[in-house]
């Protein structure tokens, strides 16, 4: 598709819906698909195909002039999602990862929640469905239920409550707070939402219209560039003083569930020791989380978890 601004429709904002793709064509048409069928009317589609070296060309190829194709050497998750945003020609921009899936009505249910919120609201993002490789569903982790509010700084900085897929931003968000770090090549989007909670608000919509996939050759399965990157975001937080140094309980919290997550991350990459070296750190730094359903955790979840671990299961 050429690089000319479609018409403009003030009853219909646009939307610019950025796909980045590193070697993912076998999965790429479902997810262009997903975002071809929504019923919202004003929308472009740009996949920006981060130096692959399959037939995600091809596949583009095939959807003629419904999709707009930009092509860059290979730099990364980040640096693919910035190129979406300067050639974003509408004033939102929605990310969708190319192994994952918008459900129908999405578009439309993300423009009317954001339309109705007041202006400082910049971000509207989705809880998530799981599915595995081949599309089917998996268990979904909820032990209480998604309520439709505000994500503040503190509950970034303590735990990422959204994914990236699905989530809408207005684009004037990343000029105020700049775009990702591409120099983080895994939690670049918590630092993303960290700079934007910090100036702007961010909402978490009720509804599971995303799904994503789960599977093998995901990011998320490399524990110790996770674990570096999280420190990464986290240290830079606390550099910017995003929260007040006086606050010593709340970091210690964020670094707390911080080891906690790194030690399931070694547990499912099959490392126990590892595993139990980060658990036991968590109960270190904060020895109590008085309501873990706010965390998505069951009571006693580290003591629950580090069982688990010894037990090698």
């Amino acid at each position: 598709m050429a690089d000319t601004a479609p018409p403009a429709d003030p009853s219909h904002p646009g939307v610019s819906v950025v796909i980045p793709a590193y070697n993912y064509a076998h999965y790429l048409p479902e997810a262009m698909d997903s975002v071809l069928q929504q019923d919202y009317p004003h929308f472009e589609l740009i996949i920006v195909d981060d130096g692959s070296t399959d037939n995600t060309p091809a596949v583009v190829a095939n959807y003629g002039n419904r999709a707009r194709y930009i092509h860059q050497k290979n730099a990364g998750l980040p640096a693919a999602r910035n190129t979406g945003i300067r050639h974003a020609h509408f004033s939102y921009v929605m990310f969708l990862d190319a192994d994952d899936l918008l459900l129908p009505g999405q578009l439309r249910a993300a423009m009317r929640a954001l339309a109705a919120l007041p202006a400082e609201f910049a971000i509207i993002a989705f809880p998530t469905e799981n599915m595995d490789q081949h599309g089917n569903p998996l268990p979904t982790k909820q032990l209480a239920p998604t309520a439709a509010r505000e994500i503040t700084l503190r509950d970034i900085l303590l735990k990422t409550r959204f994914g990236t897929t699905g989530l809408l931003a207005k684009k004037s968000a990343f000029d105020d707070c700049g775009n990702f770090d591409e120099t983080l090549r895994s939690s670049e989007d918590r630092d993303m939402w960290i700079r934007i909670a910090s100036r702007r608000k961010i909402f978490l919509h009720n509804e599971r219209l995303i799904r994503i996939r789960r599977h093998a050759v995901s990011m998320s399965k490399n524990s110790d560039r996770m674990k570096a990157n999280t420190h990464r975001v986290i240290s830079k937080a606390w550099r910017d003083r995003r929260v007040p140094h006086s606050d010593i309980a709340f970091w210690l919290r964020v670094h707390s569930f911080r080891h906690f997550q790194a030690a399931w991350m070694y547990h499912d990459e099959g490392r126990p020791a590892a595993a139990v070296r980060d658990l036991l750190i968590s109960l270190l730094l904060w020895p109590w989380f008085p309501q873990p359903q706010q965390l998505n955790e069951p009571p006693l979840f580290r003591l629950r978890s580090l069982l688990r671990f010894l037990r090698g299961k």
